[in-house]
């Protein structure tokens, strides 16, 4: 039985610059970055007690060692409680946004990082929080 969602791989061309974004302008942890055998993994997390993580994992590498993998970006959806505090502060930290929407579940926006790969940050709507 799966118990839980623990890492999602993010595969990106240059690891250095994703982890500086992540840690420096949207504001995650860093939890690990290690080297083994050629393969730098970077695992971040958005705060210290988190119980799922991203690792990035340089694309080029796991191309040449597994051609027959997906090294697509994952469409992820993170959560948030208070939605504008933080647009306000990834419009202070120059990552590019789209505008806020409102709908009956709650607000969302999205962002991208350096290498235009696209998330979306969500805070629910009142009625829908368990």
């Amino acid at each position: 039985m799966i118990e839980k969602l623990s890492q999602i791989i993010v595969y990106m061309d240059d690891p250095e610059t994703a982890k500086e974004f992540w840690l420096t302008k949207v504001g995650f942890y860093l939890v690990e970055d290690v080297e083994l055998n050629g393969l730098r993994r970077i695992e971040i997390a958005p705060t210290a007690q988190a119980e799922t993580t991203l690792v990035l994992i340089d694309k080029h590498v796991v191309a040449q060692t597994s051609p027959e993998l997906n090294l697509d970006t994952p469409s992820l959806l993170f959560q948030t409680t208070d939605i504008h505090t933080l647009y306000k502060r990834f419009q202070t930290t120059h990552i590019t946004i789209g505008e806020l929407i409102e709908s009956p579940f709650g607000i969302t926006f999205n962002f991208c990082d350096e290498e235009q790969n696209y998330f979306a940050v969500h805070q629910k709507n009142k009625r829908f929080e368990q």
